[in-house]
């Protein structure tokens, strides 16, 4: 049929289909080789490359999977390749027969097509480096540093965690989205009781070693505000959490999420904050001053309010009495959890050289993948309230003496400076975030984030 011909055909017929089915096969013939190409056996394929920044914004195509330890000896694709070789593109090359142009043959060897090597892929090995010197740390000789030598029974694997920091300073970068408007963006509370998550905020936006305006170069996208100002429900199951009420009871997974600590500051500095008397001059065994409300301050009044001279819990103190000079005399402090599972006595009981004492229920105390809280400190259940002077007591005087030394020792990791130092607390926080990084994989294939 001709074209003249197949123009007045298609003008005299009246049959809309017969139109659709011409203009169908050219799509169906143009399909059909798509699809062969891309047959099993086949060289040729597609490469999918996505950004790091495009990957947190299309959070809903991630798929994530939670591993057992922040630390943990391997990392895998779902396809079950050697990280150690990453198939970082498909091969575009046809097969290796020749092909022959007018009849000869072209002997000439073409070079290799350079194989593809995105940002995201350099993230990732970097990233592997780290996880493999962090395996190793425990096996090796003690690292020197110039400021300080992790060390001693305060920490889960003190190696480790040191390997772990330096390889954080090395490597670590995060890119912190300028997108968003004061108050509900780029500001939060810098002083009272979320002292800790306006510091952080500020002393992010401002910081020239970790924070990189490149986002392919960095490991993180951090969205500057407080849990103070809204809350995003969808972010829930797609980012790490950093909060200081770390209840586990609320959607908390320690795991994913981390635990900073709840510092209550009236400025911006800790002069007069620190101190506290040797232990042997510590006359009162256990002290307790604030608010009676939520669930396990109730339980703890009940039992020993104005009950015992040596267990001294007051709802408010008299105003010729210095709160933090009655730490400085108590060998231990009693941080019942309130309204939230998270106190500020906490660090305060460190600042002042006290034995904090924990009670609560549903509570994952900061850096806890870190530090061995059961070294320089008591965790009392609430079932154990009633017996709480017999405990205490029943503590050797020797061991309350190590105790007492590994709260100096501790609390340099909860120490916040204007200008950050390192292992503050500062530091450790984005040591937490940085071992949950490490814990996840991301893939440069659409649709895939591991978490193993």
């Amino acid at each position: 049929m001709g074209i003249e011909e197949l123009k007045n055909w298609l003008a005299s017929t009246s049959s809309s289909s017969s139109k659709i089915l011409l203009c169908l096969v050219p799509l169906v013939l143009v399909s059909g080789f798509a699809s062969l190409l891309l047959q099993k056996g086949s060289n040729l394929g597609l490469l999918y490359t996505s950004s790091s920044s495009h990957t947190v914004k299309n959070s809903s195509l991630l798929v994530a999977k939670e591993r057992d330890s922040p630390i943990d000896s391997q990392v895998r694709h779902f396809t079950g390749k050697d990280e150690n070789k990453p198939d970082m593109a498909i091969s575009g090359n046809l097969n290796n027969s020749s092909i022959k142009a007018n009849e000869s043959t072209d002997n000439t060897v073409k070079p290799r097509r350079r194989r593809i090597r995105s940002s995201l892929v350099r993230v990732e090995e970097g990233l592997r480096k780290a996880r493999l010197a962090i395996r190793e740390a425990p096996n090796g000789t003690r690292l020197k540093d110039p400021d300080y030598i992790p060390d001693g029974p305060i920490y889960n694997n003190a190696k480790a965690f040191h390997r772990s920091y330096l390889e954080m300073e090395k490597r670590l970068k995060i890119f912190v989205y300028e997108e968003g408007e004061l108050p509900l963006f780029h500001d939060g509370p810098c002083r009272l009781l979320y002292t800790m998550e306006g510091q952080f905020i500020n002393k992010m936006e401002v910081n020239h070693k970790f924070r990189t305006h490149n986002p392919h170069k960095a490991h993180l996208f951090y969205l500057p505000y407080s849990v103070t100002s809204f809350y995003v429900p969808g972010l829930v199951k797609s980012s790490i959490r950093a909060l200081c009420n770390a209840n586990t009871s609320e959607r908390f997974n320690p795991m994913r999420d981390v635990s900073i600590p709840e510092i209550s500051l009236k400025s911006d500095r800790l002069e007069g904050l620190i101190g506290g008397l040797s232990p042997s001059k510590r006359s009162i065994l256990a002290f307790f001053a604030g608010g009676n409300h939520g669930f396990v301050r109730p339980i703890l009044f009940d039992h020993w309010e104005k009950k015992d001279p040596d267990i001294q819990v007051h709802s408010y103190l008299p105003r010729s009495v210095s709160y933090y000079d009655q730490m400085r005399q108590s060998k231990y402090c009693l941080c019942p959890s309130g309204y939230e599972v998270a106190s500020p006595r906490i660090v305060e009981a460190l600042y002042n050289g006290c034995v904090p004492v924990l009670i609560s229920k549903t509570y994952v105390p900061p850096f806890s993948d870190v530090l061995n809280w059961k070294s320089f400190a008591v965790i009392v259940s609430l079932e154990e309230i009633p017996d709480l002077k017999k405990i205490l007591m029943g503590i050797p005087e020797r061991k309350y003496i190590r105790m007492q030394k590994r709260v100096i020792q501790v609390r340099r990791h909860f120490e916040l400076y204007v200008n950050p130092k390192r292992f503050d607390v500062f530091h450790m926080i984005l040591h937490s975030i940085w071992l949950r990084r490490l814990n996840v994989r991301v893939s440069n294939d659409p649709g895939e984030i591991l978490l193993d």
